[in-house]
């Protein structure tokens, strides 16, 4: 029956957020001759006090409808103000409504609800606050430096190579490379791989993009040699090094963001530490629980 209900109650806000198509052609095909002046004229000031509506006396404010708008789906966030502002406060008014309906409990299940959701809210800004004071220019330059200057790079490869299905095949390759055969033709020629008909060339590929023993195979040549027959998942490769040279570093503007989500990483996290740290905290031995409590939904029930 709880199931039932609250699959109703899904459904009705839904509906109340289900936009008439009417509502949406006529917010689509608004004059665009309208001045600035003019649309300032019909409108007021408004903020996140600005009552926009009462149900029984209890107000509904523009803060309420930015919430909702906050958290719609991807779907409706694509609609203009113009054909959301009905829909979102249809529902808080009739949310409203119902709330203070006799039938409104305020059982279990709803203040249990209300303490995650509110704990979680002020975990949120917490985290929110230490995130974006972790985030200076300062800090971005100083970990890039520390990341990627002064620092050897490692090796970048460029290499080819043909792939057939027996290491019989690829000897045979080696053996025609060896008497003077061009790679790129007989890559063309021979190779079932996707690069094949590139004359195998791969591109360049730094440490860790190939698979193990190809890699190997191309770290241990120089450059223009060719690999004896090399075995793979994917079959035999015969590998040519075309060329070798140093992996420069990035730009800082390359590597900007993910800079700046491993210091808002870093800082979250030893904060919490911290936090923990500091906090008094007790928990019940798993040993004395009984774990199985876990899936008894009946609880929220009683």
């Amino acid at each position: 029956m709880r199931k039932t209900l609250t699959t109703l109650s899904a459904a009705a806000l839904a509906f109340t957020m289900a936009m008439p198509a009417q509502a949406q052609d006529q917010a689509q095909d608004q004059s665009q001759d309208q001045t600035a002046d003019q649309a300032q004229g019909q409108t007021q000031s408004m903020d996140l006090d600005t009552v926009v509506a009462t149900v029984n006396g209890e107000d509904i404010t523009l803060g309420h409808m930015l919430m909702v708008r906050a958290t719609l789906p991807e779907q409706y966030q694509q609609l203009g103000d113009e054909a959301l502002w009905d829909g979102i406060l249809d529902q808080l008014v009739r949310q409203a409504a119902l709330a203070q309906d006799e039938n409104a409990v305020e059982t279990k299940r709803v203040t249990l609800s209300i303490d995650n959701e509110r704990r979680a809210l002020l975990a949120g800004e917490v985290v929110k606050a230490v995130a974006e004071d972790a985030v200076t220019d300062e800090a971005v330059q100083e970990a890039y430096e520390a990341d990627y200057t002064g620092e050897d790079m490692g090796k970048e490869f460029n290499a080819s190579h043909i792939l057939v299905e027996t290491e019989e095949e690829a000897q045979a390759l080696v053996e025609e490379l060896n008497g003077g055969a061009d790679f790129a033709e007989l890559a063309r020629e021979k190779s079932t791989g996707p690069s094949g008909p590139n004359g195998g060339e791969l591109g360049w590929f730094s440490a860790g993009m190939m698979v193990e023993p190809f890699q190997e195979a191309v770290e241990a040549l120089e450059d223009g040699a060719v690999s004896e027959p090399v075995q793979t998942q994917f079959g035999w490769h015969v590998i040519k090094l075309n060329e070798t040279r140093a992996k420069e570093a990035p730009t800082l503007d390359e590597v900007r963001g993910e800079i700046e989500m491993s210091l808002q990483q870093q800082a979250v996290e030893k904060y919490i530490d911290e936090t923990l740290a500091s906090a008094e905290v007790t928990r019940m031995d798993k040993s004395e629980a009984d774990v199985s409590a876990l899936s008894n939904m009946q609880l929220l029930e009683d």
